[in-house]
């Protein structure tokens, strides 16, 4: 059985909708309430502000990211497959929260100086987990070289919400393909 989202979920799921569409200064407390089915003064039992929201919000997508991506890393028997496993998190966190995607690349100047920099020192976590993967799976690989080898997957995955030309399943595979295929030794001649 599935459970049902808490009113603060639905808020915030809400509310990355409409920023992602319309940007956070297009979007008003009464847009997010109506579309949550509450006026919008009633947000304020949730969230002290909608500034609040939209830091909870890029905080939370942060710490998913940094958390799911290091647990997978750390089921994983090998590099490769850790590898694998990074890709896969990344590509199905893209094409399943595809708002959240357009929220997080638009907004973070719109943070309050505190909550941008707690997103940007999750954010530099989990890049770290995958230069370190990189690093293992690809000897070659400095530490610059990967870095920017794992921003640019990173490009290349959260692109989606823009191509919404295949089927999620067939979107999942190709990407999946593309950046492995962009990270393996084979492929990148040093």
């Amino acid at each position: 059985m599935v459970e049902k989202p808490s009113r603060r979920d639905q808020i915030l799921n809400a509310a990355a909708e409409l920023f992602a569409r319309h940007g956070f200064h297009g979007v008003g407390i009464d847009d997010i309430g109506a579309a949550v089915g509450i006026s919008g003064p009633a947000l304020y039992r949730h969230f002290r502000s909608k500034d609040a929201m939209l830091g909870e919000m890029l905080t939370s997508i942060s710490e998913r990211l940094l958390d799911g991506g290091q647990a997978r890393v750390d089921a994983a028997s090998d590099a490769e497959e850790a590898l694998r496993e990074l890709v896969g998190w990344h590509v199905d966190f893209a094409l399943d929260d595809p708002a959240l995607i357009t929220v997080q690349m638009r907004n973070l100047a719109n943070l309050t100086d505190p909550d941008r920099r707690r997103v940007r020192a999750l954010q530099r976590r989990y890049v770290e987990v995958w230069v370190e993967t990189i690093r293992r799976t690809v000897p070659g690989f400095d530490e610059p070289t990967a870095r920017a080898a794992a921003h640019a997957v990173f490009g290349l995955i959260n692109s989606t919400p823009h191509s919404a030309h295949l089927d999620r399943d067939q979107m999942a595979a190709l990407l999946s393909r593309m950046a492995l295929a962009s990270l393996t030794p084979a492929v990148v001649a040093s």
